[in-house]
């Protein structure tokens, strides 16, 4: 099952796998490529040296099209020299003005992937010449961009910048979810939830264990956890740190119960304080549960962790069930009959009709 898009980046699944932090590693990105997704490194919060080991060490791992992200709430100069000198095909960006980078991504070839919150932000940043938006739910994990949900957002994002390829993400972690996004017109889902409970992540285990039992209640829209990345509202699972602070009524810094904890030390001896932005990974030790573990209201719907390969194996097979279903033909659906991709913008579609490009 490939999109349009699919085909543009030279993946065969409609599935990318989010840059879910200092959880994303080089192993989890490969196995999602190797599974035919686009795996993505989250690569703002390092020097360029590490940036430049990752990249090469996922080089290593997988010989298919691959992603980084860059978040622009941060000076990325350097880091995005870096992997453009890389050769890196797709970078993805967030939280900021995509036309600050744009030109030097569109120079190097590679692909300009932007997250969104909202349509006049979608708007503002095909203007700036992006090649593919990414459609944020507000049910999303980790730092939400807006206050739309998914089923509402991605047609009206997909209305407004056709012809440009839209991803949806926030609140898809099975093939319904993956499903539904395309009957929306997305071309691809961008799934982070998910891959937290992938084999290959870097996520602790206590993490792992905390997004499969969760419910989709449990995933609370915050600003607690903003150390490190101050005034951006996120998304994670309920726990004593959360509690303790909304018990409080909700105070700034310094004035946060238990400011200052010491909540956790990982492989290299870097401690991670109460209301850091850092999630559990392996190798830390101390009170993890206490720590910010990001998560969407889709962690109601994740239930094992498994291999990364399985897990788009299984969103693919689960979402053509759904889609090739009799009489389940939605916009962006081929089946015997259908126009060519590409024929008819969002919004135009007779039934059965194939603007995105579905096979």
């Amino acid at each position: 099952m490939t999109t349009e898009l699919c085909r543009r980046l030279g993946i065969t699944a409609p599935v990318v796998q989010a840059p879910i932090g200092s959880a994303a590693t080089p192993e989890l990105a490969a196995a999602v490529c190797a599974a035919g997704g686009l795996g993505t490194l989250a690569l703002t919060w390092v020097g360029p040296e590490e940036l430049r080991d990752r990249v090469r060490r996922l080089r290593r791992l997988t010989d298919q099209p691959f992603g980084v992200n860059l978040v622009l709430d941060f000076p990325v100069a350097a880091n995005l020299a870096a992997c453009l000198a890389e050769g890196v095909p797709v970078v993805s960006t967030f939280w900021g003005d995509p036309a600050e980078v744009h030109g030097p991504i569109e120079a190097a070839g590679a692909v300009h992937l932007h997250t969104v919150g909202s349509v006049t932000e979608a708007r503002q940043a095909a203007e700036a010449g992006v090649d593919v938006l990414v459609a944020q739910g507000w049910e999303a994990g980790g730092h939400v961009r807006g206050q739309v949900s998914t089923m509402a957002l991605v047609p009206a994002v997909v209305d407004a910048v056709h012809p440009l390829p839209v991803i949806a993400a926030g609140g898809i972690a099975d093939g319904r979810g993956l499903a539904a996004v395309l009957a929306l017109g997305a071309q691809a889902g961008w799934l982070g939830t998910r891959f937290v409970a992938a084999t290959e992540a870097g996520s602790h285990e206590e993490y792992r264990r905390a997004v499969v039992a969760a419910d989709p209640g449990d995933a609370v829209h915050t600003g607690c956890f903003d150390g490190g990345w101050p005034d951006a509202p996120h998304r994670v699972l309920r726990n004593a740190t959360l509690d303790r602070w909304l018990a409080a009524g909700s105070p700034a810094a310094p004035h946060r119960p238990g400011e200052g904890d010491v909540l956790a030390t990982d492989a290299g001896g870097r401690q991670h304080l109460r209301y850091a932005d850092m999630v559990p990974v392996t190798g830390m030790t101390g009170r993890l549960d206490e720590l910010a573990r990001y998560a969407g209201q889709s962690a109601g719907t994740v239930r094992d962790v498994a291999p990364a390969a399985a897990i788009v194996e299984s969103l693919v097979r689960q979402a053509a069930a759904i889609l090739n279903r009799p009489g389940a033909n939605p916009p962006g659906t081929d089946s015997p009959g259908t126009d060519s991709p590409g024929t008819n913008p969002p919004g135009t579609d007779p039934p059965g009709t194939n603007p995105a490009g579905i096979s």
